[in-house]
């Protein structure tokens, strides 16, 4: 039952990671917080869905189409929400990021309805038995695209000239334009890498929790969240924060079953409403004793 209970704890963490991950490359990038992160994960949710409809294939058929997609939306949506205020103050690219959230919205409820829409399955709706211990396929899909993505997004980065061109521009932009690299166009080309992987876990996310036009607002509060307890602007950290909320979400409300007395003793301590006032609780808890992050550096160093 505890590996069952962790392998759900780690499917969610796995698809909150790609979503923090996209949010700090833009915000390494950008030095700005995109506000609109959360709906580019609504927005690939109903990417998939539609074209589940149309093209009948499983989730992780769809997962390349639905990255492009969501890269192209990410590319245009820079040129539009971030490009023409770069120059202005941050609280211009903020309102910018905020007002196009709300477009997106409103587009989605528009083209698909306020009810909740279910996407298709990673790989099929069924469990696997491995050693006594049941793990539904989706669990273990997301679970493993995840860490293919996660481990392309590194190599990406660290082994190819363009990732280095990536993060010499998130490190120190005057000096990467100086010495040659075309600045705008790397962080164009963020927006459509972090889009990618927002839409990626938007696509896992919608089978199992379906998806909603008013999605992005959850999602944008548990990038900040993953990105604060990790370390503001560490790629790792911020893997290792939303493994931390999924932990959150899913272990602590299913102590009863794992402990059954625990039922007897205060069961509205193990619920899901709980189980957010604590992840706040320590939220606080870690920007006032270590305001760097659990992960992060005393100065900051974007990576």
């Amino acid at each position: 039952m505890l590996l069952q209970i962790l392998a759900n704890a780690l499917a969610l963490g796995a698809a909150y990671a790609l979503l923090a991950l996209g949010f700090v490359l833009i915000l390494n990038a950008t030095s700005a917080v995109n506000f609109t992160h959360g709906d580019m994960v609504m927005a690939g949710g109903y990417v998939a869905i539609a074209l589940g409809s149309v093209l009948q294939l499983p989730g992780a058929l769809l997962l390349p189409l639905v990255m492009v997609a969501m890269a192209l939306l990410g590319f245009v949506f820079s040129w539009f929400a971030y490009f023409p205020l770069k120059s202005r103050p941050p609280v211009s690219v903020f309102i910018s990021t905020i007002a196009l959230g709300i477009v997106f919205q409103n587009s989605a409820n528009a083209m698909f309805g306020a009810e909740p829409r279910k996407g298709p399955p990673l790989l099929g709706g069924g469990i696997i038995d491995i050693g006594g211990i049941t793990i539904s396929q989706q669990a273990l899909g997301i679970i493993a695209v995840a860490m293919v993505l996660i481990f392309a997004q590194h190599l990406l980065l660290n082994r190819t000239g363009i990732g280095r061109r990536l993060r010499a521009t998130a490190q120190d932009r005057q000096m990467a334009e100086a010495v040659g690299i075309r600045v705008n166009r790397m962080i164009a080309l963020t927006f459509a890498l972090g889009s990618a992987l927002a839409g990626a876990a938007g696509l896992m996310l919608s089978n199992t929790f379906f998806t909603t036009p008013t999605d992005g607002t959850n999602y944008i509060i548990k990038a900040y969240i993953a990105v604060t307890i990790g370390g503001w602007g560490s790629l790792s950290g911020a893997v290792c924060g939303a493994l931390i909320i999924a932990l959150f979400e899913v272990l602590l409300p299913s102590l009863p079953l794992l402990i059954p007395p625990l039922n007897n003793i205060a069961p509205w301590m193990f619920t899901q409403t709980a189980s957010t006032i604590l992840l706040y609780i320590a939220l606080l808890a870690i920007m006032f004793f270590r305001p760097q992050g659990l992960f992060g550096e005393t100065v900051q160093r974007r990576v």
